[in-house]
């Protein structure tokens, strides 16, 4: 599939694009509002361009970048893998992580999403220290064998392992280097990780909580929070 700018200008695309939004977090189809000039093209022949859109659900721009694929006499064609510019951030619950592994665990995404993969791998180390600093003495044994659970899920292959481990656990010497393929494996690693260390732990509990309550309170064992509010107001 291609995209094709015509000699009057006219910006034509096989099919329509449909992206998640940076700003709104909806997937929808992106809108071309600054299209590349067909007569400024064939005078500098870029082998890239830029294209603006706008987000069909937002009206936020979005920005992309093309491959040139062929200069014709009477229009030019464009490969349709538009890259975006601006990558979407990546969620997470952040609510129910404490505040300082939270600051530390947001700035480690924030990392991810503008491509510094070595500054996010120092940040997700960063993660795992500041957390086992509150959790406690066991809490670095519990984050190891959350990775190793990952690792079996996955199956992951040994090199990305013992890459993802020293970037995780190392103490000595200097951090790995990693790339864009290792980066992705290990922001999935990582938010399943803190995932199940808080947000899997406080949901659990507060189930767990809340059933054995109800059920408590079905059997008499326990007195209703009704009857306890009308003896206060009673007194």
């Amino acid at each position: 599939m291609s995209i094709y700018i015509h000699q009057d200008d006219r910006f034509e695309q096989s099919e329509t694009v449909s992206r998640e939004c940076p700003h709104c977090g909806e997937r929808a189809q992106l809108l071309p509002v600054a299209t590349p000039s067909f007569e400024a093209m064939r005078a500098y022949r870029p082998r890239h361009v830029a294209i603006g859109f706008r987000c069909a659900a937002c009206a936020e721009p979005r920005f992309t970048r093309a491959t040139v694929r062929a200069y014709e006499d009477s229009r030019i064609e464009l490969s349709a893998n538009l890259v975006e510019i601006e990558r979407g951030r990546e969620r997470f619950q952040f609510s129910y992580l404490p505040p300082a592994v939270e600051q530390i665990f947001r700035e480690a995404l924030q990392c991810y999403t503008a491509d510094c993969y070595n500054a996010f791998a120092s940040m997700c180390r960063r993660t795992i220290q500041t957390s086992s600093a509150t959790l406690g003495a066991n809490a670095k044994l519990r984050w190891h064998d959350q990775f190793r659970e990952v690792v079996a899920i996955v199956d992951l292959d040994a090199p990305t392992v013992r890459t993802l481990e020293t970037v995780l656990f190392g103490t000595d010497g200097p951090m790995p280097e990693i790339q864009a393929d290792q980066a992705a494996v290990l922001i999935e690693t990582i938010k399943d990780m803190v995932y199940h260390c808080y947000i899997r732990t406080a949901k659990l509990r507060a189930a767990m909580k809340m059933r054995r309550y109800f059920a408590a309170d079905h059997t008499g064992k326990i007195t209703s929070i009704d009857h306890h509010t009308r003896r206060a107001k009673s007194a």
